[in-house]
């Protein structure tokens, strides 16, 4: 019998963990794989990504003739993320009753992801988790434990992820430590040049920053003040960056309103979104990274990229010595930015999430007969 894997995607960042695990899904004989595909994919502010998601999948069909991508519009520019959640649940509800998988996978801690656990969890579906276990400081935390909770199977990062799901209540059994999948991109040898990135997205600099912030949906007024102080940090160096779009969180707005101030500025390049590998390419060559996205302390440490982190969106979360913690001040931001251009000096790579194996650590797990014995009904296991 054929295993039916479902993987549930709703932007560009968790594609990026997800897609390595997918590809990897792909290759086995001893799987169908199918996409669904939600969120901020669909909207066309954020360069509607679900084209990238597609090329993972072209023209695919399952052993029984049904498409390996759907796409569901689960949202408009502006819903706030409970109705977000309710919509997706309903449109997942509806489409599991045409296709049914032997599991759905989930990454992280957005709300596409709880409701994708969710509806598994209810209609007695295998659900997986990727990267749960960490923490974060705001509603993303709450969201990411909740998706662990409602999750069946675990595949986590390290150690310390484990022990907290442990903590949890997790049943040791059912966690698997594959480390972070985007490693596994990070490390290809496939990945483009920085001129064809440059080229494609017509960035003109030769040295430049990567600007990534997003909302604190916990914190609004910070997360205004903050943006207002990058922006006029970016404007005051006088140096080159580009910017990519902050998710669609309650509270994007504040931060679009920032942007503003850096339109038709020769020295900035905003862009809505990027595809993954490009991404990549685009941060390994950077002079560092400012904002509060989490390739602040994911992907620069594995690069040795710099990372100036903004404000407490990732307070909690693992230290690097390439991190550097800043409040959003406009004159702690910018001090940061001078020191991080002027010292070029690259810093130790830290591989503590993972060496680059995780796709293949995922489908070894998969293909293990234990794996498809985890019962559906969890218990809580006392420590």
């Amino acid at each position: 019998m054929t295993a039916k894997i479902l993987f549930l995607t709703g932007t560009r960042a968790d594609f990026g963990k997800l897609k390595p695990l997918i590809q990897a899904v792909d290759s086995s004989d001893e799987f169908d794989v199918a996409i669904f595909i939600t969120g901020m994919h669909t909207l066309s502010r954020y360069g509607y990504t679900l084209d990238e998601v597609y090329r993972v999948l072209p023209e695919h069909r399952l052993r029984d003739g049904t498409r390996s991508v759907y796409v569901y519009h689960n949202q408009v520019l502006g819903e706030p993320m409970e109705r977000v959640l309710a919509s997706t649940i309903e449109g997942l509800s509806r489409y599991l009753s045409e296709f049914r998988p032997d599991l759905i996978v989930v990454h992280g801690d957005r709300v596409e992801a709880l409701a994708g656990a969710i509806v598994g969890a209810l209609r007695n579906i295998l659900v997986a988790h990727v990267e749960g276990g960490e923490v974060s400081g705001t509603v993303d935390e709450l969201i990411r434990h909740a998706v662990t909770k409602m999750s069946h199977v675990h595949f986590v990062a390290n150690e310390e992820a484990l022990r907290r799901l442990l903590q949890l209540g997790e049943r040791p059994e059912s966690i698997h430590v594959i480390g972070s999948p985007d490693i596994d991109l990070m490390m290809s040898p496939t990945l483009p040049s920085i001129e064809e990135v440059k080229n494609y997205y017509d960035i003109p600099f030769g040295d430049y920053g990567v600007i990534m912030f997003h909302p604190v949906t916990t914190d609004l007024p910070d997360t205004e003040n903050s943006a207002q102080a990058i922006a006029q940090a970016v404007l005051e160096s006088g140096r080159a960056h580009v910017v990519i779009y902050p998710n669609n969180d309650e509270g994007c707005e504040l931060i679009f309103e920032a942007w503003k101030r850096l339109e038709n500025n020769k020295l900035v390049k905003l862009l809505p979104s990027m595809r993954v590998e490009y991404f990549l390419v685009l941060l390994r060559n950077a002079r560092y990274l400012l904002g509060n996205s989490s390739a602040g302390i994911r992907e620069c440490p594995v690069y040795g990229v710099p990372a100036i982190n903004v404000s407490s969106r990732q307070n909690g979360r693992a230290n690097s010595p390439c991190i550097v913690n800043v409040d959003g001040q406009f004159h702690d931001i910018l001090r940061a930015m001078d020191a991080s251009w002027m010292n070029t000096a690259r810093h130790i790579p830290d591989l503590a999430f993972g060496s680059g194996n995780s796709a293949k650590l995922f489908l070894a797990a998969l293909c293990d007969n234990k794996f498809w014995q985890i019962s559906t009904q969890k218990q809580f296991n006392d420590i």
